[in-house]
């Protein structure tokens, strides 16, 4: 049979739609399955409890279950690789953090460009780091351990968890802009990082709020600031690094990405989500617990944020010439 041509025209505009509009329709009822986060570090860390908090919100917000997986390995390429690789439809997800936007400089080969293949989602909470000394150190304030370092140069040994980590480079971003000369020592992992701070045998680290706080309380740690722009609403008398660094600012941090492609309406839907629970009591006193506000905004904020945080750490890492371990 021949169709008038206004018809044929007419049928494959409508064939042509079906797509879209299936496209949309599916979007509009995600999700109907169980949704995984994929969280790029072993559990038991402030990154596993974000992302298990989160999870929970969203599966009672959107009535599927949010399961976090956890894959660590290579400072969290491993895990992003797993998002990068799936399919766009919403149900893989990445639990987004500060090392994402510093692996994009400190790896030389990936299998992934961080900015074009994660499409960010959401924020969900900035929580700084504590400078801490041991209390032999005679400084009580950012200001006397930046003239005690400099009467001592490369005698004041600086932990961190790792080279490349976020507590490393705000170490090194610390002594770049105070222009001291102290000593890196990295270790595998925070824990261990901790136990020499205490032990004396490293004499500053600039540690997350959960994992030094109590040695805070109980006097065996001296904190000398935060590393936010801003005071900490846990430990409000305690001074910014920037009150005596002007320009000084770093956290660690965490949101939700997906992979490119995913289409608008989910990652819409997802931030809506995420956002609707950032101001709920219960969640918020749980990230008041590790230290943290939360950074609510659209995924269009999300993105320039990681952005802002690829460009200021790429500056350290290549001042540095910081390699991974």
């Amino acid at each position: 049979m021949k169709l008038p041509r206004r018809n044929f025209l007419h049928l494959a505009a409508s064939a042509a739609a079906l797509p879209a509009v299936s496209r949309f329709a599916w979007a509009q009822t995600y999700p109907t399955r169980p949704v995984r986060i994929i969280v790029p570090f072993a559990p038991g860390g402030a990154t596993d409890v974000i992302a298990r908090l989160m999870g929970q919100w969203l599966s009672e917000r959107l009535g599927q279950h949010f399961v976090t997986e956890n894959r660590p390995g290579a400072g969290s390429n491993v895990g992003t690789e797993v998002v990068v690789n799936a399919p766009p439809d919403g149900y893989t997800l990445l639990l987004v953090g500060a090392s994402s936007a510093i692996n994009m400089t400190l790896y030389e080969k990936l299998n992934f460009n961080f900015l074009r293949d994660i499409t960010p989602v959401a924020g969900i909470i900035s929580i700084p780091f504590i400078m801490a000394v041991n209390p032999s150190v005679p400084a009580k304030t950012v200001l006397e351990l930046i003239d005690y370092a400099k009467a001592n140069p490369g005698k004041v040994n600086i932990g961190s968890g790792g080279n490349g980590t976020a507590g490393h480079l705000s170490g090194e971003l610390f002594k770049m802009m105070a222009r001291v000369n102290m000593v890196h020592v990295p270790y595998r992992g925070e824990a261990p990082a901790l136990t020499d701070l205490l032990g004396g045998q490293v004499q500053v680290m600039f540690g997350t709020v959960p994992a030094s706080i109590e040695y805070i309380r109980a006097g065996k740690l001296r904190a000398l600031a935060v590393t936010s722009a801003r005071r900490s609403e846990m430990l409000p008398d305690l001074s910014t690094v920037g009150e005596f660094v002007p320009g000084y600012e770093t956290s660690a941090w965490a949101g939700v990405g997906a992979p490119k492609n995913t289409p608008a309406q989910i990652i819409d839907k997802l931030n809506e989500a995420i956002n609707a629970g950032l101001p709920d009591p219960k969640l918020k006193a749980r990230f008041a617990d590790l230290g943290g506000t939360v950074l609510m905004g659209s995924p269009a904020d999300f993105g320039k944020f990681i952005a802002e945080e690829a460009e200021k750490w790429a500056k350290v890492i290549r001042a540095a010439n910081i390699k991974p371990n």
